[in-house]
This record gives structure tokens, sequence and C-alpha cells, in this order.
């Protein structure tokens, strides 16, 4: 049986744009798109749970909104059980320390990148309610 993972990811909207991080080559999903945020920790709500990854990973602060999407996406590692959460940037920039590269685009613009599997589902709908 494969082991189910529950993860979080922060859709940050600023000025009209969402952020999108570009996984490290040596991740698995090296080098695909996707949504900053983590694994949730025993004990944490989902917000919190995003409000530590981004603090950790981006090195900035937002303030959680409302749930964009809830996606189980199975991969060969395991089952992937994804929540995104609109947020908007409280403190500070976001920075590189996990992710290769961040790209701010506008929702039209999301479809272009290759994005990990279990995030285009919040994609879409993100693309359908903003065009």
């Amino acid at each position: 049986m494969k082991k189910n993972i529950y993860v979080v990811g922060a859709v940050i909207i600023e000025k009209g744009k969402i952020l999108c991080a570009q996984r490290g080559p040596d991740k698995s999903l090296s080098l695909k798109w996707e949504f900053p945020g983590g694994k949730i920790e025993k004990g944490e709500t989902p917000q919190e749970a995003l409000r530590r990854e981004i603090e950790e990973e981006m090195l900035c602060k937002v303030e959680i909104g409302e749930q964009v999407e809830h996606t189980a996406y199975e991969y060969d590692f395991g089952i992937v059980h994804l929540t995104t959460f609109r947020c908007k940037l409280v403190e500070g920039q976001p920075e590189l320390t996990e992710h290769v590269a961040i790209k701010w685009l506008e929702p039209s613009e999301l479809l272009n990148l290759d994005w990990a599997p279990a995030d285009i589902p919040a994609i879409e709908k993100l693309v359908n309610v903003t065009s």
C-alpha cells in the first residue's frame, strides 16, 4: 500500500500575479513547478503548516485566505493530498532557499509552465476563475 502524504501549497497573489516556484534538480518531481509549501506535521492544522513552511522556505510571512482546491494524486512514491490556499504577502518578499527559480505570472500564463501533477487542478481553477 502506498504512503499518504499530506501537503499544503500557497497561492500567493500580489498585484494580480501568482507566485510559482520551481523544484530543484535533486528533488522528486525534479524541476517541476509548484505552489510553495510542504508537509503538514503531526498536530498542525493545514493553515499552521502552510504559515510555517512559507516562513522556512521563502523567508516571508503570509496571510492565509480561503481554500482554492484539494487534490489527491498518486505518484510512484506515494499518494499526495494537496490542499492549496489563497495567500497574501504580509511581511518580506519570497526568497530562494529550496527552489531554483520563482516567477510571478498572470493567471492566463500559468499553463505555460511544467507543473507537478497534483498542482494542476488548482491551476485550472485559477485560470478559469480569473479569465
